[in-house]
């Protein structure tokens, strides 16, 4: 529950939680969302492209609740790279708002929102669930239908062509199926049935389709070398998937070239390779980073590999891993919930503790600053370990009074030592595929 303070003046308040227990965590490329009990949505981090939805373009260093959305019983958070979509069950509507460029956020044009406003395209549908990759979204219907819109230059919305789509449209191709969920990345997209077979579509140059080359797909083709075995799970990194099956193996495959894969190696996989190292434990939830992954077991341990170069990875140090790591918190915290953004890392504890790590540059982190870190933190205030009295910020913002869209800025950025050619990103170490982003999107490559 959380109690509004009056505030003495200003846009935002102060807000005394009584600790709300966090029950859904997403991160975004610089920012991240969280769904806390009584339907509290709160946001932090890079909001440069309005992905807070705060109604501005502000970072914010700790927690922030998302005031527009107040009593609208939301159920479901998720983010994309640098935007947000939440779902409400009681009302039927799906809301997004950030960044808007290739239609990604569903409401026919590529203009960026700062405040959330229904996709009116998905009003009355009842959601199963949402994934949001760099430029794109899919939506799950109650009846196992898919709904996919935004970037699609690589075939990843699954429509049989490869043009931008303003406005969610059906993918036909699962015509006759199920779908039980779906996971998205940077261009490249995959999906599991209720039978538990596994779909990959988009952007296939590191074999992340799963289909044993390197090709794109424009539509949904199923993925055939899983042993025999049925998956429940799958996610998307940049450029990588993992899926866990029903025995609760875990399969990674794509891009390794930072061991993101965790086969004690760096070389990419066509198709889906069982992870022994993780072999003995039964794998309950997984979640791609832009270059590294995070697996948790059914007893709440955490393993993290891959990129590390911001400690995303959460082991203590800043090296690149290829192998799992056992992910330590204090007292011994089991992990029940694991998100991964590009380079930072939120977790919840089975104490209702939230702890983050990585990339702490916009605030992403939540803890009040701009540092990073690698090791996992405690976020005091959405913490029930966190110190008494804590307060979080509250957008007071109304959204019929003020502007909640902005044609798309030119607010664009390179990384250092990266330089824009043609359609990718030549990065300093000389290898012109690892950053490779469409022509547009340079924007969004940032450290």
């Amino acid at each position: 529950m959380v109690v509004v303070e009056e505030a003495d003046s200003g846009s935002e308040v102060a807000a005394q939680v009584t600790p709300g227990r966090v029950l859904l965590i997403s991160a975004g490329a610089s920012h991240s969302v969280v769904l806390l009990t009584g339907n509290v949505i709160c946001s932090w981090g890079r909001g440069e492209d309005g992905q807070l939805g705060h109604g501005d373009a502000e970072d914010r260093l700790f927690p922030t609740q998302l005031n527009a959305l107040d009593g609208y019983e939301v159920v479901s958070v998720v983010c994309g790279a640098d935007h947000s979509i939440a779902y409400s069950d009681s009302r039927l509507e799906i809301y997004s708002w950030g960044w808007g460029d290739f239609g990604r956020l569903g409401h026919g044009n590529s203009s960026d929102l700062f405040t959330p406003q229904p996709i009116k395209a998905l009003q009355g549908l009842r959601i199963k669930q949402i994934a949001c990759g760099d430029s794109h979204c899919l939506a799950v219907t109650m009846e196992g239908e898919v709904q996919s819109w935004g970037r699609n230059q690589n075939g990843q919305l699954g429509l049989g062509h490869s043009e931008d789509s303003l406005l969610p449209q059906k993918i036909e191709a699962f015509q006759g199926l199920s779908i039980k969920m779906v996971a998205a990345g940077a261009e490249h997209t995959a999906a599991i049935t209720d039978d538990g077979e596994l779909f990959g579509w988009g952007w296939g140059r590191y074999g992340n389709l799963g289909l044993g080359d390197r090709n794109d797909r424009l539509i949904p083709e199923k993925v055939s070398c899983v042993n025999g075995e049925k998956m429940v799970l799958v996610a998307c990194g940049w450029r990588h998937t993992i899926s866990v099956s029903a025995s609760g193996g875990l399969y990674t495959y794509g891009w390794s070239k930072y061991g993101q894969l965790g086969h004690g190696d760096f070389e990419d996989h066509l198709v889906p390779h069982k992870l022994e190292a993780l072999s003995d434990s039964f794998i309950s939830q997984i979640s791609g980073g832009w270059r590294h992954t995070m697996a948790l077991t059914s007893d709440g341990k955490l393993y993290g590999w891959g990129w590390n170069k911001f400690g995303q990875v959460g082991a203590g140090d800043n090296a690149d891993h290829c192998a799992p790591v056992h992910i330590k918190f204090p007292n011994d915290q089991k992990v029940i919930n694991v998100s991964c953004g590009w380079r930072h890392t939120l977790a919840i504890s089975d104490q209702q503790n939230l702890f983050s790590w990585g990339r702490g540059t916009n605030g992403q982190l939540g803890h009040g600053e701009s540092v990073d870190l690698n090791v996992p933190k405690i976020v005091e205030v959405l913490s029930v370990d966190g110190f008494s009295g804590q307060h979080i910020r509250s957008s007071n913002i109304d959204p019929s009074s003020g502007k909640s869209w902005v044609s798309p800025s030119e607010r664009y950025a390179l990384v250092p030592h990266e330089v824009a050619q043609g359609n990718s990103a030549v990065s300093g170490n000389g290898d012109p595929n690892d950053a490779s982003v469409p022509q547009n999107d340079v924007k969004r490559m940032r450290v």
